[in-house]
């Protein structure tokens, strides 16, 4: 033979007998008064006898209900001290699946993976380094808990939540002719040859789309899938190249520059997208939470 009653129900009743009100403890547990009426009710009826005795100023349980209270307050602990462990568990030892565009993941990860990891040991990270169309596929069919992408998404169950404006600047050799100006202007590139990524990049739509709307367009001499051999070409002196900054190199270079492009400044913004049907995992939540406080631009 079973009790038929739910956690709510007990949680009710240990609210009702602590708050010796049941308008206190309804708006203590986000209930209306009479669903929370129904849930001593429930209980009663499961356990057989009265257990709470109103009058017109007092709530206080009955004999019955002095005795089931020590018994309700010793589950509940119990209750939520197993799903404290389970989270604490989850949080010491798990796995993290990400998706992030490549020249993103040698940015924004290392830093807090170092962190992390030392605050997480156990906890192992899956980094998937994709494209920003297919890191966006994998969000969406579940394939991992969030990515670290580029803003333009339209699909309505994913969230974007910003991190960094990365602007796109020209790449080039120390020794080319343009390396003298601080800044460039897009007109300036059309005499040397120009490495693009091309179009099957998020990064090469991004930035189509943006020069369209102000009548400009990249006049290209090599086409390349990766923007790590577009460096390459660069390197070997046989042309320019429009990049993210991100995917230039950060630290002094021996053979490459690279400046700021101007009128217009075209970027592409980076962030965390999840979908929204979904929690994260709580070892996720924390990285998370650690990225954003880690890059996200005030």
């Amino acid at each position: 033979m079973s009790i038929n009653c739910e956690i709510l129900d007990l949680r009710a009743f240990q609210a009702v007998v602590e708050l010796e009100s049941f308008h206190r403890a309804a708006e203590a547990l986000h209930i209306s008064q009479p669903a929370l009426t129904r849930r001593i009710q429930k209980l009663e009826q499961a356990i057989g006898a009265p257990l709470l005795e109103r009058t017109t100023r007092h709530v206080a349980p009955t004999a019955m209900g002095q005795e089931v209270m020590p018994l309700v307050r010793r589950m509940l602990e119990e209750f939520d001290g197993s799903l404290f462990a389970m989270r604490d568990g989850a949080l010491r030892r798990g796995l993290i699946t990400m998706a992030c565009v490549p020249t993103a993941a040698f940015y924004f990860l290392p830093t807090v993976i170092k962190t992390f990891s030392e605050q997480y040991p156990h906890i192992r990270l899956r980094i998937r380094d994709l494209t920003a169309n297919e890191g966006l596929q994998a969000v969406a069919r579940g394939e991992v808990e969030f990515g670290i992408n580029l803003m333009g998404n339209s699909d309505p169950d994913l969230s974007f939540e910003p991190l960094i404006d990365d602007p796109f600047v020209l790449a080039m050799r120390k020794d080319h002719p343009l390396a003298k100006h601080d800044t460039i202007h897009w007109n300036q590139l059309e005499p040397y040859p120009l490495v693009v990524v091309d179009r099957s990049s998020g990064n090469r739509t991004l930035l189509d789309g943006a020069l369209a709307r102000h009548n400009l367009k990249l006049n290209w001499f090599y086409e390349v899938t990766h923007l790590n051999t577009s460096l390459g070409l660069v390197e070997a002196g046989l042309g320019i190249s429009v990049l993210p900054r991100l995917a230039t190199p950060q630290e002094d270079h021996p053979y490459l520059v690279s400046r700021p492009i101007v009128d217009p400044v075209v970027s592409r913004t980076i962030g965390i997208v999840q979908r929204r049907s979904s929690a994260l995992s709580p070892a996720a939540e924390k990285f998370v939470a650690m990225l954003l406080k880690t890059w996200k631009t005030p």
